[in-house]
């Protein structure tokens, strides 16, 4: 079990009344996965070891919604922290994890929203003009707030125990692929998508793509399901995932 896993766990302990995804199959689902039996992907789950880790930050409801992609990132990055949000007190283990001497935090966020002298748009060895230094002996953790747009705004403005991070801000070359939720500026782009671009500029490529291809296999078994539809195991997707991560059909 995960840290989105388990955050997942301690939220539905917390409910007064079932959680019922909107638009969503009212059958059983597996926990491991979060889809229909029919459908499940558990088997295909990637195994890599990163350098970097991932720390999300999630809106009270996203470990409940099976569309939620930071699952997909726990599922592969296997150094992934998760955190519920709240606006009137933080979880004291997240503040341990930012002060952690091993990890250098970048949180990301778009730079138009922030004071210039906070961005950064690369990480690089050497510093340089609009580049962030990964001190030696620093593993990069990549801090994400997992929410919706307008969620995650004001989750920026009102934790101001992110204010002395720097931002990473991301300038994805093409729109998102991402179709089981869409936001209404074509320039967002899901959570795990962020991720993999945050890997990629860590210096992880391999990391990178395979999340990517997750995210798509993802989204295939997810819509086939929605739509009662058998799953195409022999797909683009499934095809680029196998190559990426070695399973088995």
């Amino acid at each position: 079990m995960h840290a989105v896993s388990r955050l997942r766990t301690a939220r539905l302990a917390r409910s007064a009344k079932p959680f019922l995804a909107r638009g969503g199959s009212k059958a059983e689902r597996c926990a491991g996965c979060r889809l229909i039996f029919s459908h499940c992907m558990c088997a295909l789950r990637p195994a890599l070891a990163t350098r970097s880790a991932v720390c999300l930050i999630m809106c009270d409801t996203e470990p409940l919604k099976p569309s939620n992609t930071g699952w997909l990132i726990a599922d592969v990055v296997a150094d992934t922290a998760a955190f519920g949000w709240a606006r009137t007190e933080v979880d004291p283990a997240l503040l341990t994890l930012l002060a952690d001497p091993q990890w250098q935090p970048y949180l990301v966020f778009p730079g138009e929203f922030v004071a210039p002298e906070r961005v950064v748009t690369e990480i690089q060895p050497v510093a340089c003009a609009a580049a962030a230094s990964l001190p030696e002996g620093k593993r990069a953790l990549f801090v994400l707030l997992d929410a919706t747009w307008p969620e995650a705004r004001k989750m920026f403005r009102k934790s101001p125990y992110l204010d002395h991070l720097p931002v990473l801000s991301l300038l994805p070359e093409q729109l998102s692929r991402y179709r089981l939720r869409r936001s209404r500026r074509d320039n967002h782009i899901c959570t795990s998508e962020v991720a993999a671009l945050c890997l990629g500029l860590a210096g992880e490529p391999l990391a990178a793509q395979t999340l990517a291809a997750y995210l798509d296999v993802f989204t295939h078994h997810y819509l086939q399901a929605r739509n009662q539809l058998p799953v195409d195991l022999e797909d683009a997707a499934h095809l680029r995932l196998r190559g990426l991560s070695g399973y088995s059909a």
